[in-house]
């Protein structure tokens, strides 16, 4: 999507090319209240944008709320304004949780690099909506649906208290609607043949 930026946040378009790469990536709220931050290795782009993962056991953080993951992840920035997180083996029965957010902005950190310490980060705002897609036939599958957009009363509250611009809620709205269908329907990278391929990157790191 191209939801416009608050105006604060104008950032290098630096990105890593190198497979491996620790990048940290750094969500926000609208008003610039840290949301998830979690570090994950650069795997590659293709026409769908930017693509990272992570392994079992990372550490996932934001305002009261901690954990390390039970399942690697493959995460996909896509270049239009959303995040995909494409899981493998995951304990909920997600197969996949998209987030709805603004275009992602890149940087190069200065004096970053080496195994702990990210040469990168991509920071975005996080726009509340989230398009879930859950293992057909398990429990949550059968209360909730396969396939679903969350969290809208989050949404309408804080399209109020954040004062989103009406353009910037009519694209979110309409970028859900569109992801929803697309990842009902099968399509790539919802494919499951997509992630596969990124997983492999991953586990030849």
């Amino acid at each position: 999507m191209s939801a416009q930026q608050p105006a604060d946040q104008g950032v290098s378009p630096s990105q890593p090319t190198g497979p491996g790469t620790l990048v940290g990536c750094r969500m926000r709220k609208w008003d610039g209240t840290p949301h998830w931050r979690f570090d994950a290795a650069y795997l590659g782009r293709d026409e769908h944008g930017t693509w990272l993962g992570y392994p079992t056991g990372t550490r996932f953080s934001r305002p009261g709320r901690d954990y390390r993951t039970r399942h690697p992840g493959v995460v996909l920035f896509g270049d239009g304004g959303w995040v995909a997180d494409l899981y493998r083996d995951n304990p909920r029965d997600v197969l996949l949780y998209i987030d709805l957010a603004t275009v992602p902005e890149w940087r190069a950190v200065p004096d970053g690099g080496g195994r702990r310490r990210p040469a990168f980060e991509v920071s975005a705002v996080d726009m509340d909506l989230d398009v879930l897609a859950l293992r057909p036939g398990s429990e949550r599958a059968r209360e909730q649906g396969d396939f679903f957009i969350d969290d809208e009363d989050e949404f309408a509250e804080h399209t109020v208290r954040y004062g989103y611009p009406p353009e910037v809620v009519t694209r979110v709205r309409a970028d859900a609607d569109a992801l929803l269908a697309a990842v009902s329907a099968g399509a790539a990278p919802y494919d499951g043949a997509t992630a596969d391929r990124w997983f492999a990157v991953l586990d030849a790191l």
